[in-house]
């Protein structure tokens, strides 16, 4: 089953009542996280089933692993912490939503497996001759934006003191991510990526002009972010291809 498809869906969804009450109960502690990843595996399952019952042809386990469809993701990278912060009232669904403050502590980086990987084998195996299982991941323009967001610059910048170095770290952090996903049978990766509703922004907008930054030289550095990510893991998933082909033959 190939891209692109006519008919399609961003693949995060909103999640079972039963997700949350057991998203809550890990948190204060009343469950393992054994109990709540059976809970999130019961839960895809059923959500994967709606999916082809449906005729989509990606399947996707709608992010249900995750605290929020961005954060997570970050956390599972070297150099960045993140603290619980509050609760509140967001546009989302008119629900309360986790607020946390994620922020660099050290160089970007992964040295190990992403956590996400193993998150994509599990609906990997529910592949068939209608369905591609995809993963969503933020952007690296979004990784970068969350570093600058509110006061988490003042710690961004205390071990990047400049752009060049940051955003090849991201880069190459991305590549490694994408490159893991594509050895583990990863067809079909999906960038999601908000920054851009940024740049319509008024208040943004005055904010940049406020630090003499362009509006134009910002959206021209998140664009050759994301392209120096996927460029990169483009080759090398390339390479990984022709490899598997020689030692196949």
């Amino acid at each position: 089953m190939n891209t692109p498809f006519r008919y399609d869906f961003v693949g995060s969804f909103l999640r079972p009542q039963k997700l949350k009450d057991a998203r809550k109960n890990f948190e204060e502690g009343t469950i393992s996280q054994e109990k709540l990843t059976a809970v999130e595996d019961e839960c895809i399952l059923e959500l994967v089933a709606k999916i082809k019952e449906l005729g989509y042809h990606v399947i996707t386990d709608g992010e249900f692993r995750r605290s929020t469809w961005h954060l997570d993701f970050m956390w599972g990278f070297e150099g960045i912490e993140h603290q619980k912060t509050v609760e509140g009232n967001t546009t989302f669904d008119a629900e309360a939503a986790m607020i946390d403050d994620t922020y660099l502590c050290g160089k970007v980086g992964l040295s190990k497996v992403h956590p996400f990987v193993e998150h994509f084998k599990f609906v990997k195996q529910f592949e068939d001759d209608n369905t591609v299982a995809r993963q969503t991941i933020p952007a690296p323009a979004q990784l970068y934006a969350e570093l600058f967001r509110e006061d988490n610059g003042k710690a961004t910048r205390a071990i990047y003191p400049d752009d060049d170095a940051l955003l090849s770290d991201i880069a190459a952090a991305y590549r490694q991510v994408i490159a893991d996903l594509y050895a583990a049978g990863c067809r079909n990766v999906q960038l999601d990526d908000c920054t851009w509703g940024m740049f319509c922004d008024a208040g943004y907008q005055q904010f940049l002009a406020s630090t003499g930054a362009k509006l134009e030289d910002e959206a021209e550095k998140y664009l050759q972010l994301n392209n120096a990510a996927l460029e990169a893991s483009s080759k090398s998933s390339s390479k990984s291809s022709s490899k598997s082909s020689r030692k196949s033959g």
